[in-house]
């Protein structure tokens, strides 16, 4: 007699039953390489370094920040003046930084209905154009954010707590701008160079076709 097996409790061994190691939308900046040719491939991983670790220290110090300033305030009775303030110029950073980090993995919001809909060369020549035209558009406002920047430095501010001057604060927006547009026409060189629509120089399309091999069981 043949046992009573279920295809479903037996998947253990069969690869299409198999559970991933990790879920599709985990992100694992160890892993990342990048194949751009030459020094734009060095240019790229430097750059995903550097997002990397500006965001994990932007979330720490603002964790220790927030913990130190509850600690001070119930347990001794008086917060940190300058918490507030710190926390704010941390703000600034994860936000600004985090703008190139999700560019790098193709996180940010895309309204591709139509898009997705055209035939595959239209879709990737449309990729290219999209991508031009954000990093253009970003490294303009980078311009602009850079003059803002020189501005609110001439005038000599400083932060009422922390004694610094007030455009250390907000000199990231200007990097954030700029590093999310070279991410952007980095990507557009990527679908010129690259077979597959790219959603960024990492991210390839989850709607592009399958190579067979990689179907097979």
């Amino acid at each position: 007699m043949q046992p009573d097996t279920n295809p479903r409790d037996a998947g253990s061994d069969d690869p299409r039953h198999s559970e991933p190691a990790t879920a599709p939308d985990d992100i694992d900046d160890s892993l990342y390489r990048s194949d751009l040719p030459g020094p734009l491939g060095a240019l790229d991983r430097g750059i995903a370094r550097v997002e990397a670790v500006m965001l994990a220290f932007g979330v720490l110090a603002m964790a220790t920040n927030t913990v130190a300033n509850v600690v001070g305030r119930f347990g001794f009775g008086r917060s940190l003046y300058f918490s507030e303030e710190v926390n704010q110029a941390l703000i600034v950073l994860i936000t600004f930084a985090g703008l190139s980090y999700a560019a790098r993995h193709g996180r940010h919001i895309r309204m591709s209905a139509i898009l997705d809909a055209l035939p595959h060369g239209v879709r990737k020549a449309g990729m290219v154009i999209i991508s031009a035209l954000t990093a253009a558009l970003l490294l303009l406002l980078a311009w602009y954010a850079f003059t803002y920047v020189q501005t609110q430095a001439s005038r000599g501010r400083v932060l009422p707590a922390l004694r610094i001057p007030q455009w250390w604060i907000i000199v990231w927006v200007p990097a954030g701008f700029f590093l999310t547009g070279l991410q952007y026409a980095l990507t557009a060189l990527k679908n010129l160079t690259h077979d597959g629509i790219w959603l960024s120089t990492g991210t390839q399309d989850g709607y592009d076709p399958v190579p067979e091999e990689e179907t097979r069981p």
